[in-house]
């Protein structure tokens, strides 16, 4: 019950929140400089004012700003993100379209990110002064000052152009025929350096956290009777100090997950994944509004579900939390 308690208060927050950042983002839209109908009137070779009249009635930019955003905000209620100025489609569908690719990639980088870095974590934790400690330490100071674009960059030269390992952009090879399989190994040569990229940052956040909480967790009481009890070194360290030293890891974790949507964006710009940051990338440089705002309203979206399930997760890796509420 208590659970489902907490899934029913965090649902109220999450609808208030999205409700926050729908009258955030349309406002700082709406301040934005410059005249959407006059981007949309260059796309057609340019018009005049009587026809600037007409495109700003079509689309409501004649509106006052209250009333454009509860137009809005009546639309998105109803599931109508509206349509795209740019693409000339509807940015719902654009949107669905995007996800499955933006969710693959953003999902694998976070869990190959939080696998490796607890392991790595551990592993330096048990010898803290050795050379796999150090290097943690080295790893997590390059991975976090390097810029995701500039790492990316660097694998792209590496093992696309020098050593023709991996694909240079893309998300799988159009030319390639075959069965279900073959096309799923296509994707997962594709995905290899943009995953490696977009983890890297996160992987060495959570490789430190964990050797820190890791140290602190084997010095505690209740680790030191583990072993005088003789208990075998493997069982004090995995099952006794990993649980009770996972919970800042994935605290991080769901902290983090707006920061992975985010830098998608570069990473997709880069490797020319067809997801939802190659779309936001185009959106922008063509100042299409209601697909930015789409896009916005999405990544709020999926941000506020990770930070759920990471409460949930929270639960399951550490009873106490649940027995504290």
């Amino acid at each position: 019950m208590k659970t489902f308690g907490l899934i029913v208060n965090r649902l109220v927050y999450a609808f208030v929140l999205l409700f926050a950042v729908l009258v955030l983002n349309f406002t700082l839209m709406h301040m934005a400089p410059g005249d959407v109908a006059d981007t949309i009137s260059q796309s057609m070779g340019g018009a005049d004012e009587e026809l600037l009249i007409e495109i700003r009635k079509d689309y409501g930019l004649d509106q006052p700003y209250y009333q454009q955003l509860v137009t809005y905000i009546g639309k998105v209620l109803r599931f109508d993100l509206g349509h795209s100025f740019f693409f000339n489609e509807p940015v719902s569908k654009l949107v669905l379209e995007r996800v499955p690719a933006t969710l693959l990639l953003v999902i694998t980088a976070q869990i190959l990110a939080l696998l490796l870095g607890v392991v790595l974590g551990v592993y330096s934790a048990r010898k803290p002064n050795g050379i796999l400690s150090h290097f943690v330490t080295l790893f997590a100071l390059f991975g976090y000052s390097a810029p995701v674009f500039w790492t990316g960059i660097l694998l792209l030269i590496a093992f696309s152009l020098q050593i023709p390992l991996f694909p240079v952009a893309g998300m799988r090879d159009v030319t390639i025929e075959g069965n279900f399989w073959v096309h799923a190994i296509d994707v997962m040569k594709h995905m290899v350096l943009p995953v490696l990229t977009l983890a890297s940052i996160f992987l060495a956040l959570y490789s430190r956290l964990a050797r820190a909480t890791m140290i602190e967790t084997l010095g505690t009481d209740f680790v030191r009777t583990a072993r005088a009890k003789g208990l075998p070194e493997r069982q004090v360290v995995y099952k006794h100090a990993l649980r009770n030293s996972l919970s800042p890891v994935v605290t991080l974790a769901g902290l983090q997950f707006s920061a992975v949507v985010s830098g998608a964006v570069l990473v997709e710009a880069v490797f020319s994944w067809p997801g939802l940051g190659t779309l936001a990338f185009q959106s922008i440089i063509a100042r299409d509004t209601p697909t930015i705002l789409g896009i916005l309203f999405f990544s709020a979206l999926v941000v506020i579900i990770g930070n759920l399930l990471t409460d949930l997760a929270l639960r399951f890796v550490d009873p106490r939390v649940g027995a504290s509420k």
